[in-house]
């Protein structure tokens, strides 16, 4: 079960204000992170910007995410999802029903194959428009925070991703292959 927590990105001081809006969880287990990342996603209104190493199995591929991901897209018709994937061979290989929703979604969702000087970063993470963020600083391990609520945090991972989504490519092999 995901717990609410009240710890900040950065060490919280004593004279710091209540938070009025938002809510904020620790995650460390997969769990968590499903749950977190279906409540991130489900506050955005216009774009979900995903960066993963695989649209980890167990996450993206579950009813609850892939509902959030069409209830948005096909609610509002300049919504987009933009995923970038360093280790795209893997879902080639096994399949996914993200990008099999993505391949009949096209207009709405977008894939791209991470820029070869970006596939070192361990990172994952999901913002939901350019208020909400999940964040985990090593993509094999389950922990991590959430907030729907952190516009300055989800602003500086939203740069880097938009960075990193200008020089990297479509990926052909998740668009045209039946997965």
């Amino acid at each position: 079960m995901l717990t609410t927590k009240t710890i900040g990105w950065k060490a919280a001081s004593s004279m710091e204000e209540p938070r009025t809006q938002g809510q904020r969880w620790v995650l460390s287990t997969r769990e968590d992170t499903l749950d977190a990342v279906c409540k991130v996603a489900g506050t955005a209104n216009r774009w979900i910007s995903i960066f993963t190493p695989d649209l980890e199995e167990g996450i993206y591929d579950q009813d609850q995410f892939l509902d959030v991901a069409k209830r948005l897209v096909l609610a509002k018709r300049y919504a987009r999802i933009r995923v970038l994937i360093s280790e795209p061979h893997r879902l080639v290989r096994n399949g996914h029903r993200f990008v099999t929703l993505g391949r009949r979604l096209n207009t709405y969702i977008e894939f791209r194959n991470v820029h070869e000087d970006f596939r070192d970063h361990r990172e994952a993470f999901l913002i939901a428009d350019k208020t909400a963020l999940l964040y985990r600083v090593d993509a094999r391990r389950w922990e991590g925070i959430a907030d729907t609520y952190e516009p300055a945090v989800a602003a500086r991972y939203l740069k880097l991703f938009d960075e990193i989504w200008d020089m990297s490519q479509v990926e052909q092999e998740l668009r045209e292959l039946r997965i």
